[in-house]
């Protein structure tokens, strides 16, 4: 059972809609339960929420109680129950969860995120999930202060960072569309001009919010309207000093200097000098030539910090187009499996998931040979990949075994894994190499055992010439 709280007031089971009541003031009921999973809330404010002054005319008890037995009834066949404690009342837990609880778990589980493109996509996802005003047509403005001044806080910071990481980024933030746009000398981004149109009426709503009116400013002068983002330092200044007494932080006032020198840093970032643009996915240059080692490369910085920007699979997207650019899959299929993590974007995130844990027991079973526990997890997924393949006859002529389309989206987690059992049966797997530069630690194949780095000129130019490349095992 799912109860949707984030907009106007559903519940849900197995996708259809389920009414529980026609009365306001017994939904509005359940919904105050339901914001407080498992913890009593007082009959006393409980009556005082629905009734804004603890009562209905002297009968507010009574009501209540009539109010908590209907609910029971209606929601007794979905398994939801209500019981009583003490002086309250309790939603109980199991068999049912609200959108608002989803919300604040994946918002918080996004802000712990240090990769500003992850930390992007999960805060999308997160946001997704309001439909509109907490209890929308349920509540009004100040029930909702009183009820979701937490949730309201959570979101604003949400819309913080989402706005952040966009600009960090260099990314337009449209969910099936997250990827970096390089610059041109002379372009002006449309990120700017978009963004900042999302901002200024959230800007409007919570002047005093300096993350916001920082992030509005930037995206203004991103899109070349330097004197409208320095109207908005005014204009906040003005703001902070009647209503509060304050100058603005120092965040912000370094925003303002930049912004009135014109600084070059509030650029877009550029695209990295070890990074390709394929179907507008940013993925790495080829360090070695070896799908699984690619693959293992798909995060920058195995042995040094992982640093801001280095998770190059920030999405189902990029996966699959990784798998067609490495010629896993062919050019069609890579397609056909977009428009299929787009129908189904639960699906396609459990592929994800699963990729990146298949990369770690990878990259685990070239640098360190001895990890059974890596090897076995790799060995299951390259043994479903065998059980899924059918050996079909080539154009040249030629049997070869192919992964069918009927695989569905696991189809490059499942071809990589093939790719990565080849090798790891392959006595070429022994001249597996890691780049020994603390910023890239890419792997490669190093057959004769001359090879300094990896194919990537950038970090070699930061460390020692001294510094030999080391095997991985």
């Amino acid at each position: 059972m799912e109860f949707r709280l984030l907009g106007p007031f559903e519940a849900v089971r197995d996708g259809a809609p389920v009414s529980l009541s026609r009365r306001r003031q017994e939904r509005l009921l359940l919904a105050v339960l339901l914001l407080s999973p498992g913890r009593t809330v007082a009959a006393g404010r409980l009556a005082e929420l629905l009734w804004d002054g603890g009562g209905d005319g002297g009968g507010g008890r009574g009501t209540l109680h009539t109010y908590i037995s209907r609910l029971r009834m209606a929601l007794r066949p979905y398994g939801v129950g209500i019981i009583t404690r003490g002086d309250g009342y309790t939603a109980e837990l199991g068999g049912w969860r609200t959108d608002a609880a989803e919300f604040a778990e994946r918002a918080r589980a996004a802000a712990a995120l240090r990769d500003p493109v992850e930390r992007l996509h999960r805060t999308e996802e997160a946001l997704a999930l309001w439909r509109g005003e907490l209890l929308d047509g349920l509540a009004d403005g100040e029930l909702r202060a009183r009820l979701g001044g937490e949730l309201a806080e959570l979101r604003l910071c949400a819309l913080e960072q989402r706005a952040e990481d966009r600009l960090r980024t260099g990314r337009d933030g449209h969910p099936r569309d997250l990827h970096l746009h390089p610059r041109a000398p002379g372009h002006v981004p449309a990120d700017g001009g978009t963004l900042a149109a999302e901002l200024r009426p959230l800007v409007a709503r919570h002047p005093l919010r300096e993350r916001l009116v920082a992030a509005l400013m930037t995206a203004l002068y991103r899109a070349g309207r330097q004197a409208e983002a320095l109207d908005v330092y005014r204009t906040t200044r003005l703001a902070l000093a009647a209503e509060l007494g304050v100058a603005p932080g120092p965040a912000l006032r370094d925003v303002h200097d930049r912004v009135l020198a014109a600084d070059p840093a509030l650029d877009d970032p550029p695209l990295p000098a070890y990074a390709v643009q394929v179907r507008d996915v940013r993925l790495p240059l080829h360090t070695s030539g070896q799908p699984a080692l690619e693959f293992c490369n798909t995060f920058a910085g195995w042995d040094g910090a992982r640093e801001s920007g280095a998770e190059w699979l920030t999405g189902y997207r990029a996966l699959a187009v990784w798998a067609g650019h490495l010629g896993l899959l062919e050019d069609w299929l890579v397609t056909q499996l977009l428009k299929q993590a787009q129908q189904r974007p639960a699906a396609a995130r459990e592929a994800l998931a699963e990729a990146r844990e298949l990369r770690s027991a990878m990259h685990a079973c070239f640098v360190a040979p001895a990890d059974r526990r890596a090897f076995r997890q790799v060995a299951r997924a390259a043994e479903a990949a065998a059980r899924a393949a059918e050996f079909v006859r080539d154009e040249d002529g030629l049997g070869r075994w192919r992964l069918p389309a009927s695989t569905g989206l696991r189809l490059p987690v499942l071809a990589v894994a093939r790719s990565a059992a080849d090798l790891l049966a392959d006595p070429q797997r022994f001249t597996v190499t890691a780049c020994p530069s603390p910023d890239c630690g890419w792997l490669f194949l190093d057959a004769p055992g001359r090879r300094r780095w990896c194919s990537l000129g950038t970090c070699a130019a930061r460390d020692s010439a001294g510094c030999l490349a080391r095997p991985a095992s």
